[in-house]
């Protein structure tokens, strides 16, 4: 977040990035901060994320009853899975860009190994989950898996959901993921990429 920053500042700013490199586009996806012990910041239900105003955003509990106006995302099962796994989460971003969440469609595991950015700042592995549900308790149980060991998920038919210490890097997170399934995309039209072996992933992660 950058320095000054509110946290409702920051998920609009964060927000409209979404939707102008239409990472998102209607009332698609949703984020969300948390602001202490069993208080988060959530972006409003149905609300399109390139014209949020800081006063939509609703304050929630550990539960998702919201202490204030406002209703917030319906995806907050899924927000509640990763902070409730990961206490040094501080912020989640669920998306939907289309490269990614065509790999999320056609039900295929994201090459992260393919380049040496993406294994540094996705740690690997972007596991794909189960499809599930949108908005329903399944999305939350779809990812349990794979929360504690993953910085990125693909949700089968349903885009990618990314965390991070700040929401500033779980968006960056994002960013990468959608690299990644480009350059694997135009890679497999090459004849198929070729991927870094265990030994270079070691040497690159030392």
């Amino acid at each position: 977040m950058p320095r000054d920053a509110r946290p409702a500042d920051e998920i609009v700013r964060v927000g409209r990035l979404l939707y102008e490199r239409r990472y998102v586009v209607a009332g698609e996806g949703n984020l969300s901060l948390r602001l202490g012990p069993g208080r988060f910041l959530v972006t409003p239900a149905g609300a399109c994320k390139g014209d949020l105003a800081p006063d939509e955003l609703v304050e929630v509990d550990d539960d998702g009853r919201p202490r204030g106006p406002g209703r917030p995302t319906s995806e907050w099962l899924l927000h509640a899975e990763i902070y409730r796994q990961r206490p040094d989460v501080a912020a989640v971003c669920h998306a939907h860009p289309p490269r990614a969440t065509a790999y999320a469609c056609a039900r295929r595991a994201l090459p992260v190994s393919i380049l040496p950015e993406a294994v540094l700042q996705l740690g690997g592995e972007v596991p794909l989950a189960p499809y599930a549900t949108p908005g329903t308790p399944e999305v939350a149980a779809s990812i349990r898996p794979f929360v504690a060991r993953c910085q990125a998920i693909l949700l089968s038919n349903h885009g990618v959901v990314t965390v991070g210490g700040s929401l500033e890097e779980a968006y960056r997170r994002l960013e990468v993921v959608e690299r990644v399934a480009e350059v694997g995309a135009g890679a497999e039209r090459l004849g198929g990429a070729v991927h870094l072996t265990n030994q270079q992933v070691r040497k690159l992660r030392s």
